[in-house]
């Protein structure tokens, strides 16, 4: 699971970096005006500083072993 995990972080922070962020959108709350249904949509975007911390974040993962409890 820990291995898992770590290769997601790892694989979507390499994404990240190679794209310089990621732009996506979402649909936003549509908007009833004079009886027109409008539909909207939120930008969103993911700097490059989350990626590397993502990336930073499933190699420590990876590396860190667990102490015996």
């Amino acid at each position: 699971m820990k291995n898992l995990l770590s290769a997601i972080l790892i694989t979507l922070g390499i994404v990240v970096l190679a794209y310089s962020g990621l732009s996506f959108t979402t649909p936003g709350k549509p908007v009833d005006f004079l009886g027109m249904h409008i539909a909207t949509t939120d930008n969103h975007f993911i700097p490059p500083a989350v990626g590397a911390l993502m990336l930073v974040g499933g190699i420590v993962l990876l590396v860190v072993k667990p102490k015996g409890v």
